[in-house]
């Protein structure tokens, strides 16, 4: 196999085993930073030595093996004594071939990986920090990579990883599930770095690129990952179904050239109906877990709306506005009631829903948010008020930083 078809094919087990590989590693070293230059160490092996001797039958086996080789021999290298050395010599140390699977892992490998999961999202670290270090340990991308995600040099995003290993180290934190009475908002806080990581790539704040899929599909791979380790959450399934029925507009949401196609104006017939299928069973999972519907259910089931209307005139507005006041009573923010303004808008007038819009018009956390006027704007244009709206436009397009949204905006401001 030639070096390019070894590279290719080593870069699509990293992908997928990684996580495991460092979770393991991480449970028994105690440290997530050198856990990972293990798994990285065999990574190189691999493309050193698979080249020469043909791609092993388990290839994700033959890199955790490696890598807890290297871990232990560093482990003697270091000269760790006693009764810890002897463990470790226990867990780490393999016999017979290096393809062979460790069969004496001790613990359920996907908790490992859920464990990992809880690490690199951490109260601890800054919310760009686990941003990064998710996408990095579990997701499996390079730095390059996740620094293309963020739109970040790489050096800047390299020093932020190493800044959030360091953190957790200094910190201690343990390699363990965070206590029952903290786990639902410990799991928040998980659910909610996924889906900024879809919305980074479905909406990008900046760049040239109004969405970037491939960080969309990451999260989305993030997710189910996540629902295959804690499928009595319903919120975790909620959280796939969203982004299972975002992921199926991106075809449409882009044209020909990559400008911006709004949500009103696009070709439903080219929606991804796998995705709107397996967005909508996730959906039937949350809500058969029993109980109110969470923030995610509750924004899959308004997305589910959408996907259910074959044109933009078939869409249940009403039951919209609906549900995004159980979103507002549940998760009060002013993001959310410039969504249920948008809403209220299209079920029962263009007047109703300015009239929600201007009482939103001293909100702190809205200053310089370009889709406040950007929503005032289609509004003042329903209306009629065609002078009003194109001023909205023009202010909305000078406030985002992304290219394709501010072309859009600087048309409909008649520029």
């Amino acid at each position: 196999m030639s070096r390019p078809d070894v590279r290719n094919t080593v870069e699509a087990v990293w992908r997928m085993e990684s996580a495991r590989i460092i979770a393991g590693l991480t449970r028994l070293i105690g440290d997530v930073g050198r856990a990972e230059d293990f798994a990285q160490d065999a990574l190189l092996a691999a493309l050193e030595q698979w080249s020469e001797s043909g791609i092993p039958d388990n290839p994700g086996a033959w890199l955790t093996t490696v890598a807890r080789r290297k871990a232990i021999d560093q482990v003697r290298r270091r000269e760790l004594a006693g009764r810890k050395h002897d463990e470790l010599a226990v867990e780490l140390e393999v016999s017979g071939s290096v393809e062979a699977p460790d069969e004496h892992l001790g613990e359920p490998i996907d908790d490992e990986v859920l464990r990992l999961i809880f690490i690199c999202c951490h109260p601890v670290l800054s919310v760009e920090a686990r941003m990064a270090l998710t996408l990095r340990l579990v997701g499996g991308l390079s730095t390059d990579e996740v620094a293309r995600a963020f739109l970040v040099p790489t050096a800047t995003l390299a020093q932020r990883i190493v800044r959030a290993k360091r953190t957790l180290r200094e910190a201690n934190v343990p390699f363990e599930l965070p206590p029952e009475r903290e786990l639902p908002e410990r799991l928040a806080s998980v659910l909610g770095v996924v889906y900024l990581i879809f919305n980074e790539g479905y909406a990008a704040t900046a760049g040239r690129d109004w969405i970037r899929p491939e960080l969309c599909l990451d999260a989305l791979r993030l997710g189910r990952v996540l629902a295959g380790l804690a499928p009595d959450e319903p919120e975790v399934h909620g959280l796939v179904a969203l982004m299972e029925l975002q992921a199926s507009r991106f075809a449409a949401r882009v044209g020909a050239h990559g400008e911006a196609i709004l949500l009103m104006a696009q070709d439903r017939s080219r929606w991804d109906h796998l995705h709107i299928q397996r967005g909508l069973a996730a959906l039937d999972l949350a809500q058969r877990q029993g109980g109110a519907l969470g923030p995610y259910a509750l924004q899959a089931a308004i997305a589910a709306r959408h996907a259910r209307a074959a044109t933009p005139d078939d869409t249940d507005w009403p039951a919209i506005a609906a549900l995004y006041d159980a979103l507002a009573q549940l998760m009060p923010s002013p993001v959310v009631e410039l969504n249920r303004a948008v809403a209220v808008g299209r079920a029962f007038g263009a007047e109703a829903g300015l009239e929600l819009v201007d009482a939103l018009a001293g909100e702190k956390a809205l200053e310089g948010y370009h889709l406040l006027p950007a929503v005032r704007g289609d509004l003042l244009e329903r209306l009629g008020r065609t002078q009003e709206a194109r001023r909205e436009f023009a202010r909305a397009a000078s406030m985002t930083d992304n290219e394709r949204e501010r072309e859009t905006l600087v048309k409909r401001a008649g520029g």
